[in-house]
């Protein structure tokens, strides 16, 4: 095993975009997936295992320094799986002394009820998947109140951005479309404000709470863009940067999605997180711009960079 400063524990989309941060400030990096393999350099350490076993944990974070939890598995088997990988990651972070940066969403906070998200906001999720975030949240903000690890909690909204596929609202649903011209197609209500949290912003930001000297014992909004625009917005700048000067969108009611998921399970997990795009969503990321300095890139060049990742490449 080489030496690795920094660990994450995932290669999806926020464990490469994190990946992408720290070897843009020249740190070493060890991946840690179940295969064993990642679309990484081959000078890359990437080990296969299973993290809820904490022996492999424990010794997949050999010599960190700051370990990441960036692990999302399956949509529906969120209550079987997460809190025991999370438990392993913790286990491992406790052993080797390695300050946790973990990856969060913001479901334990539930409805926004006409106000912004902050930090300071209480848990109150109605849903079971926002529940469990919640106690896993409270599980890692224990550990470090107790002094048995340092632990800083990432949050982001909704994400986009490269490798977000057909996870994200805005990704392969969208922007394939828009190239070629066609419907595209998005989840709830598309005139209602809604935070996105561009994924590149993401990693720059886990990468931030890995070494900042403020960050541990804390949770922090991760960059999101102020100018807060509605999902048809966004869907029209991506049109627009296509040559079309407004996007053709076709809307998902919960309604359909409820019938659909009679069939697919995945669909089934997501009806009971509609509440999102039923009223403004706005995630407030004022914390982290203010006090470590860390700010989204603006959403037009974010969806632009976006975009170029959905073009054919030339042929070689």
């Amino acid at each position: 095993m080489t030496t690795a400063r920094h660990v994450i524990f995932g290669t999806g989309a926020i464990g490469l975009a994190t990946y992408d941060a720290l070897r843009r400030r020249g740190e070493t990096v060890r991946l840690v997936n179940r295969s064993g393999h990642a679309p990484v350099p081959d000078d890359v350490e990437v080990i296969g295992g299973d993290a809820r076993d904490p022996a492999f944990t424990t010794a997949a974070a050999h010599g960190a320094s700051v370990v990441y939890q960036t692990l999302n598995p399956p949509y529906t088997q969120w209550t079987a799986q997460f809190p025991a990988l999370q438990a392993g990651v913790l286990a491992a972070a406790k052993t080797t002394g390695a300050r946790l940066v973990s990856m969060e969403n913001v479901y334990m906070y539930g409805r926004p009820n006409g106000q912004p998200l902050t930090e300071d906001r209480a848990y109150a999720a109605h849903t079971t998947k926002g529940q469990l975030r919640a106690r896993m949240a409270r599980e890692l903000l224990a550990a470090h109140k107790a002094g048995r690890v340092e632990v800083a909690i990432g949050r982001a909204s909704d994400y986009f951005g490269p490798r977000g596929g057909a996870q994200s609202n805005l990704g392969d649903r969208v922007f394939p479309a828009a190239l070629a011209g066609k419907t595209a197609t998005v989840l709830g209500d598309p005139d209602q404000p809604h935070t996105y949290t561009y994924i590149p912003d993401i990693g720059e930001g886990l990468a931030t709470l890995g070494g900042h000297a403020d960050a541990p014992g804390e949770v922090w909004h991760l960059p999101n863009d102020p100018d807060t625009k509605t999902t048809r917005q966004l869907v029209d700048v991506i049109y627009q940067h296509v040559g079309h000067p407004h996007g053709k969108l076709r809307a998902m009611p919960a309604l359909v999605l409820r019938v659909l998921g009679l069939a697919n399970p995945t669909l089934r997990e997501l009806v009971e997180m509609q509440y999102q795009f039923a009223e403004p969503f706005i995630v407030d990321s004022s914390k982290i711009a203010t006090k470590l300095g860390v700010r989204a890139t603006p959403t037009d060049h974010a969806l632009a960079d976006t975009l170029d990742t959905y073009r054919p490449k030339p042929k070689a």
